[in-house]
């Protein structure tokens, strides 16, 4: 049984996301400081955070509601991941593996989604 969102696998992989992805800016140039850089941090930490703040909500439908935005912010750092290696901030190879572990994140949240829509008949 669930005591919190801390048990979800989703939040956990999410979380463990948010510091590699942390990691992965850290070479990012100066100037990019106040650009891409805090954009995917941000983002990033945006997918974790709405799986928490659903989970606390009222209602399965608002739960759902906050799972999406996570997806969306998930989609958004993905896209920015992308462009950073496109403007030869990161190699291919770390992207690659920063891209993973995106993709593992997504299918949990997908999973979740599914697992709360066909409780809740939501489409």
């Amino acid at each position: 049984m669930l005591r919190s969102y801390r048990d979800l696998l989703v939040w956990q992989k999410a979380m463990e996301f948010v510091v590699e992805t942390y990691r992965f800016t850290e070479s990012f140039p100066r100037e990019e400081v106040y650009g891409l850089r805090s954009q995917v941090r941000r983002a990033s930490v945006s997918v974790p955070s709405n799986i928490a703040e659903g989970y606390g909500r009222a209602s399965r439908k608002e739960y759902l509601q906050f799972l999406y935005v996570a997806q969306g912010s998930l989609k958004e750092t993905e896209t920015q991941i992308i462009l950073a290696e496109m403007l030869g901030y990161v190699s291919k190879d770390a992207t690659e593996l920063l891209l993973e572990k995106a993709a593992l994140v997504g299918k949990l949240l997908g999973g979740l989604i599914r697992a709360l829509r066909l409780k809740t008949s939501v489409p």
